[in-house]
């Protein structure tokens, strides 16, 4: 059904405070940090000079942007599919008729309560090179002392082992609250012809979850990329020798330490414009798959 107004102007009126918001916070900071990424900007904002697109070909001439690219990649892929999954399965014990189950609910659902830093804080406690709990214990048990935080692969496996937990309880409520609409008579016939518990979940389960799992996929990208910043400054300061220094942390470094503004302003020009462009190739590939009923 199609609403209709009396005055024409009455939606554009509606709509006005949303344009507003935009344009203000998304639209003109877009506009500028490309307008700025075009300069060279001297560190303390005295003076600039027009440089084309310098900073952009400085940017993937260096090995330290490229290498936080691939780094940025790696870690974006695992937490996505590592926490999209985990999850899943979670959410799928979760929904079975369990003893204390509204216990099992509100204790997974807090870590998403948690800000990123008191994340990175928590895995911090656990995995630090001099007195970590885990290293603690590992030395005593089996008399081996990792570096978890020391060696670059493994301090990349944490950082994406404490994003992926800090994560989990968002993609828990959701994929739960669409288990729960599962038509369990769908899931009753089912039964009655033969289907196995493996087999209802893929042709009758999974594909009604595929709204949800396409948001949470977008969602999930998008945490990745931007809001795990206060999590890797805490748990690894980006290092050691920069393993897990991704993209929005190598964007902090160049503008906040080395006051690099007309290279950093191309570099969040890319960050957004990769972000925007991953997501609308979701939108056009997985989003044909998503089926809503």
């Amino acid at each position: 059904m199609q609403s209709t107004f009396e005055n024409k102007w009455l939606p554009y009126l509606l709509l006005l405070p949303s344009f507003f918001i935009l344009i203000v916070f998304l639209f003109y900071p877009a506009i500028e940090t490309f307008r700025l990424s075009l300069y060279k900007v001297h560190p303390f904002g005295i003076r600039k000079i027009f440089a084309g697109f310098y900073n952009f070909q400085k940017l993937f001439t260096s090995a330290d942007y490229i290498n936080s690219f691939v780094t940025s990649m790696i870690f974006s892929v695992s937490v996505v599919v590592v926490g999209l999954f985990i999850s899943l399965m979670i959410a799928l014990l979760l929904n079975q008729k369990l003893r204390g189950q509204r216990i099992y609910r509100s204790l997974l659902i807090w870590p998403y309560a948690l800000s990123p830093a008191i994340s990175g804080a928590i895995f911090l406690f656990l995995f630090n090179p001099a007195n970590g709990y885990l290293i603690f214990f590992s030395e005593t048990l089996f008399g081996v002392r990792p570096g978890w935080l020391t060696k670059g692969n493994l301090a990349l496996i944490v950082v994406i082992m404490a994003a992926t937990w800090k994560n989990l309880g968002y993609n828990i409520i959701f994929y739960l609250t669409g288990l729960q609409n599962v038509q369990r008579e769908a899931l009753e016939a089912a039964s009655i012809d033969g289907a196995g518990a493996v087999k209802r979940f893929w042709i009758i389960t999974f594909p009604l979850l595929s709204p949800m799992t396409f948001f949470l996929l977008v969602m999930n990208l998008i945490y990745s990329f931007f809001a795990s910043f206060g999590l890797i400054d805490v748990l690894t300061n980006g290092g050691p020798a920069d393993s897990t220094s991704i993209l929005i942390y190598q964007l902090y470094k160049d503008f906040f330490v080395f006051h690099k503004t007309g290279y950093a302003a191309a570099e969040s020009f890319i960050l957004f414009t990769l972000v925007v462009g991953l997501t609308l190739i979701q939108f056009r590939t997985t989003g044909r798959k998503v089926h809503y009923q």
